[in-house]
């Protein structure tokens, strides 16, 4: 073999973009043919689209680079698999961007036209779409680029249409008159998911309404909204509240106007709340539309789409804006006797998903999908087993909103999207729905049709994401062998919109579940528990993360974070771990490389205890690695890969080889080296999923180095667990020789012993068994232990006595006496411990009198208290060893 050498400093920019490139001239990330049967069918996944608005932020980095880890573990399983990109044309979103810039331009998108302004999203889509496919392959994502997909392509505009025909076929899709959520700014509906409810500071105003006939006589009720009166149509009280039973059937006078409204009774009013009176406004508020319909109360929208006030209302209120219509109508309110006070409140005010505008009830007319028939099915899909959440407690999410699902309001006010396929005859009337478009009405001949101007919401489309993806409704191959798709991975915060969703739209349209596991993971959020935002200005960009720390370090640092069920707490400062991780496999691997000038491959080589240890303890890492991947268990899985590879074999087993590779003969040397090759190989392969930019650099050079094939590491077979490898006598042996070198290395360490100082050693061994092992490996743990003369003897023997100038540290099945008089100076050492000593003594007493004030007991954090006891217990421990150290001196 010959060395190889390795840059001196681990700079990931000088080879990530190269290895990315050998991996997509390689055709590594497209599904293999030949792919491992036994595994099980393909491995599929669908990339959650990101939107085509912007780029990619930390959020999406942690998505991308969780589904990336269990692709690239499922493909070196050889498994057929497959992740298939793709970008969102996000509907809102998207044109929002392009008003924007038309706006600074002193432009409307009415200005343009249709035709010309969708010509201009489509080059902001281009523009986006190219940054997040850069973004994508900085951070490593092996997606099959080759499948690309977009939610406006040709093949799923097809899919789109042949979903809103057959739902209109099976009459699950339907237009009509009701109450939507409204963006004013936006200028279009909202289904009720894309409506975010936050607490907002606002009043509750109290009012009184003439009762008609009955002169002084007044009825009061409460309201947050004062300028959606002049759309009341009633006020209600419940029927069984005989405060006001002498009313029923009697009209008040609306303020402000001059219509005289009824009084209703309705069991939706809650006597116990406020006066026991509500006003009723149909057109702007859905609880007030459901008591319309009971009584037959007509429907008044006082609002025009953007959010000013129609010629429904008195001349002198037309044309405000809501804002400034309440300050109107409240000061004649005033003016006119009707108010009587305010009162500074907290409520939940929905907001525009998009662009934060308040959100409008609004009477409108609009596409609406039944959905509580497909609702039923995904349940009692969930039901049979056939879906899996991770972690389970989203099941309880997915139920709930299923078991209380309202039909979806899919049509939107926009210009950018897929063009709803409805036309309408100015001549008959009637309206017709086609899977392609019409040039004239099916139902009577004439010409004389228009298309419904409106276009789909954006998730109409992307509830079709993982079979349209495939080809659907073609029947083609890739829809034969990787549909249904095997995982999905996504956020919590879209368990709504997206997931339920495509689960219902996959049994409704192919008869199957779209995918067995949802990984919901957390979010990401700064130290403090907050969301990422703008606005805070904590946001963290992926990309410049990757060009201070490596893709490695990103991936790695997340994986080891993202706990299942919880949120990452992370800032700048956590994705040094990462790159340390990634620094030390580069170290280790380099030192390695560097040491291979002159020696040859033995095959079959004889395996020492520390080989076999090694061996062993590989092998127990790719069993609960795999276990972890499989379960979607990524802390798991990179804390197993960090103990794994940077203590056993870093720290133990690369040292302890340095016995063999330095002081022995050719042969040995030869032995060593093969065998380290070959750890370090399947090492490598075991981290590959969580840092494959690094390994895959190294695994090149370790072939070069063999003078084997350049192979990549990406498409190696995965280690698999090994009965014939699991060797529990060898780990324990080599516990036993861990042990005694870490309790000589910290006395050593405690006694500021420099490392060019060896120590004498006594060891009473407890067995003989003990004792062979010692022997067998003695000048193994003279070197790690840095021991000069290693002595042993039995337990029994010189009565159990302490040599004189020895301190002893205990293990178990083994004391050791350590030579301190002959490599320190005592009395300076009694100095030194006995310092110590008296500073835990003060620290020990600060502890003790916060333990035992009730007060901080009772008020502070059970994990904060629990923190001091653990700090408690070190101090008296420590106390205690420093004291029989002074003890073993005398």
């Amino acid at each position: 073999m010959r060395a190889v050498e390795l840059e001196k400093a681990y700079d990931p920019k000088s080879f990530e973009d190269r290895i990315y490139a050998q991996w997509q001239d390689a055709g590594a990330f497209k599904p293999r043919p030949g792919a491992n049967s036994a595994v099980g069918a393909a491995f599929t996944v669908v990339i959650p689209p990101p939107n085509v608005t912007g780029v990619l932020h930390l959020g999406h980095g942690l998505n991308n680079s969780l589904q990336d880890i269990v692709v690239r573990f499922h493909r070196m399983r050889g498994e057929a698999t497959l992740w298939v990109p793709g970008t969102d044309h996000a509907g809102i979103a998207t044109q929002n961007v392009v008003e924007k810039r038309l706006k600074a331009k002193g432009q409307s998108r009415r200005d343009l036209g249709r035709d010309k302004f969708v010509e201009e999203t489509w080059k902001v889509k281009q523009e986006h779409h190219a940054i997040i496919s850069r973004q994508l392959q900085r951070i490593g994502a092996s997606v099959d680029w080759s499948r690309e997909r977009f939610t406006l392509d040709e093949g799923l505009s097809r899919a789109v249409r042949e979903v809103f025909v057959t739902l209109y076929e099976r009459d699950l899709l339907y237009k009509g008159n009701y109450l939507v959520n409204w963006c004013p700014s936006c200028g279009t509906a909202l289904s009720d998911d894309e409506v975010d409810h936050e607490d907002t500071p606002g009043k509750m105003y109290r009012l009184r309404y003439p009762v008609a006939g009955a002169p002084h006589s007044f009825i009061e009720l409460a309201t947050t909204r004062p300028e959606t009166l002049l759309g009341d149509t009633a006020v209600a009280v419940h029927p069984e509240d005989e405060r006001y039973a002498h009313l029923a059937g009697k009209t008040v006078c609306l303020p402000l106007t001059d219509r005289e409204i009824p009084v209703v009774q309705d069991t939706y009013v809650d006597r116990e709340f406020g006066t026991g009176v509500v006003k009723i406004t149909p057109a702007h508020d859905p609880n007030d539309w459901e008591v319309a319909k009971r009584h037959n109360l007509p429907v008044i929208n006082i609002l025009t789409p953007d959010g000013k006030l129609n010629d429904a209302v008195p001349e002198k209120y037309r044309g405000l804006p809501v804002k400034k219509a309440r300050e109107a109508v409240l000061e004649d309110l005033i003016a006119g006797g009707f108010f009587i006070k305010d009162e500074d409140i907290t409520h939940a005010v929905g907001h525009c998903y998009r662009c934060h505008t308040v959100i409008e009830p609004y009477l409108s007319e609009q596409w609406f999908v039944r959905m509580k028939p497909l609702a039923e099915k995904a349940l009692a899909s969930w039901r049979r087993g056939e879906l899996v959440f991770y972690p389970r407690k989203w099941e309880n999410t997915y139920q709930h909103w299923l078991e209380n699902i309202r039909d979806w309001c899919v049509s939107r006010q926009l210009w950018w999207g897929h063009r709803i396929p409805a036309w309408y005859c100015k001549d008959c009337g009637k309206t017709a729905v086609s899977r392609t478009d019409l040039s004239c009405c099916p139902h009577c001949g004439s010409a004389n049709i228009e298309q419904d101007p409106d276009v789909l919401d954006t998730w109409f489309s992307s509830w079709l994401w993982p079979f349209s993806t495939l080809g659907w409704p073609e029947d083609t191959a890739d829809l034969k062998a990787f549909y249904p798709t095997t995982a999905l991975v996504t956020a919590y915060d879209i368990i709504f919109f997206w997931v339920a969703r495509m689960i219902m739209a996959g049994l409704e349209f192919t008869g199957k579940a779209p995918f067995r596991d949802i990984y919901i993971h957390g979010l990401i959020r700064d130290k403090q528990g907050r969301k990422m935002s703008k606005s805070l200005g904590n946001g963290l960009d992926p990309l410049e993360l990757v060009d201070e720390f490596g893709a490695d370090a990103l991936k790695f640092t997340l994986a080891f974070m993202c706990a299942q069920g919880q949120d990452l707490l992370v800032d700048k400062e956590s994705f040094k771990m990462g790159s340390k991780f990634a620094n030390k496999i580069w170290n280790a691997s380099r030192y390695i490389l560097m040491n291979l000038e002159g020696r040859s491959l033995v095959t079959n080589p004889n395996l020492l205890p520390a080989d076999k240890w090694i061996y062993s303890r590989l092998n127990g890492a790719a069993k609960a690695m795999a276990e972890a991947f499989l379960s979607y268990r990524y802390n798991d899985a990179a804390q197993t890969a960090y103990e794994y590879f940077w203590n056993d074999f870093c720290d133990w087993y690369v040292e302890a080889t340095k016995l063999s590779l330095k002081t022995g003969s050719d042969a040995e040397k030869d032995r060593a080296a093969t065998v380290l090759l070959d750890v370090l190989g399947e090492s490598l392969k075991l981290l590959h999923p969580l840092l494959p930019f690094v390994t895959e650099e190294i695994y090149g050079k370790l072939n070069a180095a063999k003078g084997a094939p350049l192979d990549l590491l990406i498409t190696a077979a995965y280690p698999e667990y090994d009965e014939k490898r699991h060797d529990p006598k060898a780990e324990e042996d080599f516990a036993f020789l861990q042990e005694l070198v870490r309790q000589v290395r910290t006395l050593r360490s405690e006694c500021t012993i420099t490392p060019d100082k060896k120590v004498r050693v006594l060891v009473r061994l407890g067995g003989e068994a003990l004792g062979q092992i010692l022997t067998e490996n003695a000048e193994l743990v003279k070197m790690l232990a840095g021991i000069g003369t290693l002595e042993t003897a039995k337990t029994s023997e010189a009565g159990g006595s302490r040599p004189q100038g020895s301190i002893a540290v205990v293990g178990a099945g083994f004391e050791a006496f350590v030579y301190i008089a002959e490599a320190a100076d005592l009395a300076q050492l009694k100095q030194k411990f006995t310092r110590e000593i008296e500073k835990d003594r003060k620290f020990i007493g600060v502890l003790e009198a916060k333990l035992a004030n009730e007060n901080f007991l009772k008020n502070a954090p059970a994990e904060l208290v629990e923190g001091e006891k653990l700090k408690l217990r070190e101090a008296l421990k420590r106390t205690g060893k420093l004291e029989s150290y002074i003890h073993d001196m005398a």
